[in-house]
């Protein structure tokens, strides 16, 4: 495919001075810093090895690297952000023009994408997946048209928690002159290799990966997009001068190092999803447990509404996803501990005995 991205990027974004912070125009080490207007005696209450009155390094050098490690990337095929959320945004204010262009998602879906449009003027032209939470093509490419800028395909899919056809997606890499985007939020959950691997051949190409899941790193709000070095230096422009804290940078790096533990709980969640998959299915007003390939399960249950409030009640919380088109009567129920999956089941087990005794009354 004959791919420039020149085409694609807002006008006034092309010779975008991006704002120079004090970091990034000086790099090097220092015996004293007088360039950035912090407060030189350091950080009220805190020590001198925690104090945090220097401003962070804007382009999170060490830990890309750590990143890249882990990847197979170089530092220059990352962009890191304020959770996932932050590269949605600001690929849809580098390429859609207010007003006029539009993004095409697969409902259900992540709701971040429609958000992220909206906030920006930007239309969303949906393509509904299939009733087996595939995608359907001819109903993506119904839905482009001249202005449209994105394509979202989340994969492994939330809330439905299944993989889209990869074949599916690689069409749509192959034939379309937009910026394709593959959000693997829950790769790691699955047996399906990244579309990494794609980006050397698909210039187009943007993958979404978020340290939230399982890494464990929820309240860090840290996320990765992966891409070309054009689409980075892009994002890179654009972005906020500070985007991720010190302190931020400083954990994750340090929770990076522990590949193993990860491993090890990647393999606790896989077995206790398989687990949960099976206890539900016992139950009598479970009417379907759907595939997963992520950490959550999308359950069709008889009377979901009044199961949730019942869960809620008891102190359990999972997601209702029932008025969701395609998933009416579902719940999104996270993959616990055993502790937790267990006393999830023992709860959905009195609301189904609770139930049915109403049912013989009636």
């Amino acid at each position: 495919m004959d791919f420039d991205i020149q085409n694609l990027i807002r006008p006034h974004l092309k010779n975008l001075t991006p704002y120079a912070s004090a970091r990034s125009e000086f790099t090097g080490s220092a015996r004293v810093w007088l360039d950035a207007n912090e407060n030189a005696y350091g950080t009220p209450g805190s020590d001198t090895a925690q104090s945090y009155h220097r401003y962070p390094d804007p382009y999170q050098k060490k830990l890309k690297v750590r990143i890249g490690e882990l990847k197979g990337l170089s530092t220059d095929q990352i962009f890191l952000g304020n959770g996932s959320d932050e590269a949605i945004d600001l690929l849809i204010r580098i390429f859609c023009q207010p007003g006029i262009d539009n993004v095409v998602t697969l409902p259900p879906t992540f709701g971040m994408y429609e958000v992220a449009a909206s906030v920006n003027d930007v239309a969303v032209h949906s393509a509904p997946l299939l009733p087996d939470y595939q995608l359907d093509r001819d109903a993506v490419a119904s839905a482009i048209d001249s202005h449209t800028k994105i394509i979202f395909f989340c994969s492994p899919n939330n809330p439905t928690g299944n993989l889209l056809n990869p074949d599916e997606i690689r069409f749509f890499l192959d034939s379309f002159q937009g910026i394709v985007v593959v959000d693997e939020a829950y790769i790691d959950f699955s047996d399906q290799p990244s579309f990494i691997a794609e980006l050397k051949s698909h210039p187009n190409l943007v993958v979404l990966h978020t340290f939230s899941k399982a890494w464990g790193m929820a309240s860090l709000r840290l996320g990765a997009a992966f891409a070309s070095t054009e689409i980075i230096n892009l994002l890179n422009r654009v972005k906020l001068p500070y985007n991720i804290s010190t302190l931020n940078q400083e954990v994750a790096l340090n929770i990076l190092l522990n590949k193993d533990q990860y491993q090890v709980s990647i393999n606790q969640i896989i077995q206790q999803r398989e687990w949960l998959a099976n206890s539900l299915n016992s139950l009598e007003v479970v009417h379907k447990v759907h595939h997963s390939d992520a950490n959550f399960l999308l359950v069709k249950f008889e009377d979901a509404p009044d199961l949730y409030q019942f869960l809620v009640k008891l102190g359990v919380i999972v997601r209702n996803r029932s008025t969701v088109r395609l998933c009416e009567g579902g719940l999104r129920i996270t993959v616990g501990t055993e502790s937790e999956n267990q006393a999830l089941v023992k709860a959905i087990h009195q609301f189904e005995n609770q139930h049915l005794k109403k049912s013989r009354i009636a």
